[in-house]
C-alpha cells in the first residue's frame, strides 16, 4: 500500500471526530507550568478534562498540503458519541463513511467503489491496536491511551507538560503534551523510528462550548521518509447533544476496494 493511500484512509478516522458549537469562544491558554505537580496530580486533573456529550452534528473545513499542493473539503459531519461517526461530502452526497467501534466503510460515487472492513489495517499501520475510542479521543483532544493504565514519566518546557511511558512500547514511541491551563492536549505525537514515520497532532486554538474545553483548530503532520502530509482542520456551524438520524448503506453494483 502506497503512502497516499495509507495517509488518505488515516484521514478518513482523524477528520471526524473534533467537536464545538455555536457561540463558541476561543480559550486563551495563559496557564504556567507548575513544577510542583506531580505525574500522579497532572494524570488526574487531564482526565477530569475529558468531556461528555451525546451527539455533534456540524460542518468541517479540511485542507490538505502534499508535495506543494493544496485542496480545501467540507464535509457534514454527525456523531453518536462512543457508538457510530457518519461523514458525508458536501454540497452534494458523493462520498459517504461510516464508522463504528466494529467497522470502518465507506463508498465514492465518484467512480462507484467501496471498502467494508475494521480497524485491524489501520492497527497494523500504527504498530498498536487501534480502535474506535482511542481514534475519538485522539480528536478530543484527550490522550489516545488511557493515562491509567500505563506508568509515565513527566518533564515540561516553557509551555507544556509533557508525558512519556516510562518504558517505550517496541512498536512505537508516545509524547504528549498537556496544556497547563485546561489540561487537554496541546499536541500529541506517535513516532515509528525504524519505519521512518511520525504522526504528530497540534491542537491550535480551542473553544468553551456549554463550560467544556474542545478543540477548535488542529494541525496534522504525517510523515514517512521523505514524503509528508499536512492536515488542518476548522469547525463550523456545530450543534451538540440533538437528536438526529444516521443512514448509511452501500449501493449495489459498486466494486469493493481490497487493502
Amino acid at each position: 500500500m502506497t503512502f497516499k493511500t495509507r495517509i488518505s484512509l488515516i484521514l478518513i478516522l482523524l477528520i471526524v471526530v473534533v467537536s464545538g458549537c455555536k457561540g463558541s469562544k476561543t480559550v486563551v491558554s495563559n496557564g504556567a507550568v507548575n513544577t510542583g505537580l506531580t505525574t500522579r496530580q497532572l494524570i488526574r486533573n487531564s482526565t477530569k478534562a475529558n468531556i461528555e456529550f451525546t451527539t455533534l452534528v456540524s460542518r468541517l473545513k479540511i485542507e490538505t498540503t502534499q508535495k506543494g499542493s493544496s485542496k480545501s473539503y467540507t464535509v457534514n459531519l454527525k456523531i453518536e458519541k462512543d457508538k457510530q461517526i457518519l461523514i458525508t461530502s458536501t454540497p452534494i452526497s458523493i462520498i459517504k463513511a461510516i464508522i463504528t467501534p466494529d467497522r470502518v466503510a465507506f463508498y465514492n460515487k465518484w467512480d462507484n467503489t467501496f471498502f467494508d472492513g475494521d480497524f485491524a489495517y489501520l492497527s497494523n499501520l500504527l504498530g498498536t491496536d487501534l480502535d474506535f475510542k482511542k481514534v475519538q479521543n485522539l480528536l478530543l483532544g484527550e490522550s489516545l491511551f488511557d493515562l491509567n493504565d500505563d506508568k509515565y514519566e513527566l518533564t515540561a518546557n516553557d509551555k507544556s507538560y509533557i508525558l512519556q511511558p516510562k518504558k517505550q512500547r517496541d512498536l512505537f514511541e508516545l509524547f504528549l503534551f498537556v496544556n497547563p491551563s485546561h489540561y487537554k492536549m496541546d499536541a500529541q505525537e506517535i513516532a515509528q523510528p525504524k519505519e521512518k514515520r511520525i504522526l504528530h497532532i497540534d491542537y491550535l486554538t480551542y473553544q468553551q462550548v456549554d463550560k467544556k474545553t474542545l478543540p477548535e483548530r488542529t494541525k496534522i503532520l504525517a510523515v514517512e521518509d521523505e514524503e509528508e502530509l499536512e492536515i488542518n482542520l476548522e469547525l463550523k456551524s456545530v450543534k451538540l447533544n440533538e437528536n438526529i438520524r444516521f443512514a448509511f448503506k452501500i449501493p449495489s453494483g459498486f466494486t469493493k476496494i481490497e487493502l
